[in-house]
């Protein structure tokens, strides 16, 4: 319609909290802690692949875990009892995501000194969390087979900001219509440099390759000079 003016505010908010995701990873690595931000759908096994993971690094790395959700304390309590390290539940006051402000916030309740790696389970969504930079060194996310191997097309965005794809619950590819390989060509279709890994939380198949990656991962970032 003429005459109407349409002005575009997110701009300025992506902005900011750009900045205060680039201030933030300064200070991280001025503490020689690294960060990662771990994104999925709601019921993809973020958690269980998070226990298996951490049981698998934590005699090599000291590490914490911030969990986000809307409300509870669900997965904090049960990150802390399966793995033994420090974990701390973030409440988003329903927010749908974490920005860097929260995430330094959560931080603020860690024992960051001699800290190697501090993980953001963010909030179960394939949309906002993509949107904002939490300050983290890398992402990652995990793709579950029962969400379908067509689900880089739909959410173009979270695959193109994520540096690795965990592909989960590989142990009932048989039960579904997933096509590993189109999986495979629809992610790096949407980001040609994604690491993806296909495992198996509850059975533990490739698992191993999931520590190696993030070992390996923290070793070079710690190798690089501040």
């Amino acid at each position: 319609m003429d005459g109407v003016r349409i002005i575009e505010i997110k701009k300025s908010v992506f902005e900011n909290n750009d900045i205060d995701a680039n201030n933030l990873r300064k200070e991280l690595k001025s503490k020689g802690v690294y960060l990662l931000n771990l994104m999925s759908s709601p019921g993809s096994g973020k958690t269980t692949t998070l226990i298996r993971t951490i049981n698998l690094i934590k005699d090599k790395l000291r590490l914490a875990v911030m969990e986000a959700d809307i409300d509870s304390d669900v997965d904090a309590i049960k990150i802390k009892e399966a793995t033994g390290v420090d974990s701390i539940q973030l409440h988003t006051g329903g927010m749908c995501h974490l920005d860097a402000e929260m995430t330094r916030q959560g931080l603020e309740g860690l024992p960051l000194e001699g800290l190697d790696l501090a993980i953001l389970e963010n909030v179960g969504n394939l949309v906002c969390p993509a949107e904002f930079d939490t300050g983290s060194c890398s992402n990652a996310m995990i793709l579950s087979v029962p969400e379908g191997d067509d689900k880089p097309l739909k959410y173009p965005l979270m695959f193109s900001v994520c540096d690795t794809v965990i592909i989960n619950k590989i142990d009932v590819m048989d039960y579904f219509d997933f096509d590993m390989e189109r999986c495979r060509r629809n992610i790096l279709s949407r980001n040609p440099k994604a690491r993806i890994i296909p495992v198996s939380a509850k059975t533990g198949e490739g698992m191993e390759a999931v520590a190696q990656w993030l070992l390996e991962e923290v070793r070079l970032w710690k190798a690089q000079k501040a």
